[in-house]
Parts: C-alpha cells; sequence; structure tokens
C-alpha cells in the first residue's frame, strides 16, 4: 500500500475538495510512491510525534490539524514549522492532514462528537450536528455527561437548572455555528472554545454554553478515522496507531 492509495483512502471517507478555503489538507510531504507498513495518527505534529513514527517504523503520519497554513518562502531550522517540515524529510517520513474536510464528513469528527454527547437521530450538515438527547435533562448533570463521554472539564456557561432536549455541536474552534443551532431550536449549544461575544450572544438568546476544549472535542473523530482506516488496509497489514498527545484540562478548586 502507497501513500497515495491511503490518500484515496482517506479522499473517499471525507473528500478534500470540501475543505475550507483556507485549509491546507492532503499530502504536505512526502512520496505519493513510498509503500507504508505503519501509519501514526496524531492530531498535531509535534517533534514528540516525529521522534515516535521513527521509534514505532511508521513512513506515514496522519494529523487533523495541518502545517502551512500561510504560504512558505524558506523551511530553515529557525522557526517551529521550519524544524518539523526539515525533520520529516530528513526522517523520509510522510504527512497527510485531514481537517475541515474530516470535520464536516459523515461518520467525521462532528457526527462522532455529537453521538459521544448523547444525541441518537443526528441533523445537520457542514459543520454543525445537532439532535434530541433520549429525555430533557438539566445543563449541569448535561455538562457531567459530556465530561465523562470526552475526559475533560466542561466551562457551561448559562443556568444549570435549564433544561436542556435539543444540543446542537460544533468541535473545535466552531463557536460561530451557535445561530445556526439556534435556528434548528436547539436548547443549548457546544464547541471545543466558546468565543466571548458569542457566549455573551448565546445568554441573550437564553441558550446555554458548553465549551469542552478543543482537543477533547476533536480527537474522537481522529480515532474514528484511524478505525476505518484500520479496516480497510487490514489486507495487507497496515498498523495504525495513536499519539497519544491528549493536553489535559484543569479544574480550579472551588
Amino acid at each position: 500500500m502507497t501513500v497515495q492509495e491511503i490518500l484515496q483512502l482517506i479522499d473517499a471517507i471525507a473528500p478534500f475538495d470540501t475543505q475550507a478555503e483556507f485549509d491546507n489538507s492532503g499530502l504536505l510531504v512526502g512520496n505519493p510512491e513510498e509503500e507504508v507498513t505503519d501509519i501514526l495518527f496524531s492530531l498535531d505534529l509535534t517533534e514528540a510525534v516525529i521522534d515516535e513514527a521513527l521509534v514505532l517504523g511508521a513512513q506515514l503520519i496522519i494529523t487533523h490539524h495541518p502545517l502551512m497554513f500561510s504560504p512558505r518562502r524558506r523551511v530553515t531550522e529557525e522557526d517551529y514549522e521550519g524544524r518539523l517540515i526539515r525533520k520529516l524529510i530528513r526522517s523520509d517520513l510522510s504527512l497527510i492532514s485531514a481537517h475541515t474536510n474530516l470535520d464536516q464528513a459523515r461518520g467525521g469528527v462532528n457526527d462522532v462528537l455529537v453521538r459521544l454527547c448523547g444525541v441518537e437521530e443526528v441533523f445537520g450538515e457542514g459543520y454543525l450536528r445537532y439532535g434530541d438527547l433520549p429525555k430533557a435533562v438539566p445543563a449541569w448533570e448535561l455538562s457531567q455527561q459530556v465530561g465523562n463521554a470526552l475526559n475533560t472539564v466542561v466551562r457551561l456557561m448559562g443556568p444549570g437548572e435549564a433544561m436542556i432536549r435539543r444540543l446542537g455541536v460544533s468541535s473545535g474552534g466552531g463557536s460561530e455555528q451557535w445561530k445556526e443551532a439556534a435556528a434548528q431550536g436547539c436548547d443549548a449549544f457546544l464547541s471545543g472554545e466558546i468565543k466571548h461575544h458569542h457566549a455573551l450572544e448565546m445568554a441573550d438568546h437564553q441558550m446555554v454554553a458548553l465549551e469542552c476544549g478543543h482537543h477533547a472535542t476533536e480527537e474522537p473523530g481522529l480515532y474514528a478515522l484511524a478505525d476505518a482506516l484500520q479496516n480497510a488496509l487490514n489486507e495487507v497489514e497496515c498498523k495504525v496507531r495513536i499519539y497519544q498527545s491528549a493536553v489535559p484540562a484543569y479544574a480550579f478548586p472551588q
């Protein structure tokens, strides 16, 4: 199995032509014809991820967040991203990123997220998913359930006793999707990061906000992509591993 063939498998799951204009998903570094037997997944590329790939004998790293969002005129050791690119090349490692295309895909980041939050019948497209919980629950109880499901600390913005039946979600830094969630009758909106002015607007609309952390809302979707690829690659015994790069969330003492 080559890098190019794996790229095509990802494209079938989360088409690269659906990515946002600002995005840089796809094959970013490497040789499309390189043979692959081991893949390492990580939310972000760091030097530690590259080191782990080398220890495992992987030929390919797949990340959610890409490199080179902005055009580069030089690749040197003088900046962090330049050092990563040079280390990939020196190590003969390929890098594929699946970012906003995976956020939007059926079975992708936001589909996985909303189901982890307890929604069974899912609606929505693009960066928003929404649906009804099995029963209405107080916001404080929902925040605890979500925190347990995502292994994170949830920041609840709004009255804890507010009853939540319909929930909208948008992973990562997706708080601008709250208006569409409100238009769909959602009682609460969940994202990795809630911008301050969005939180104020949601409060004015009597809508509860749940901020769960960028990493916690996106990592489950990466596991889903890894599982899908592993199922497709079993015939060639390509090993898929996830780099444990979780950024811990801390709760301040009461």
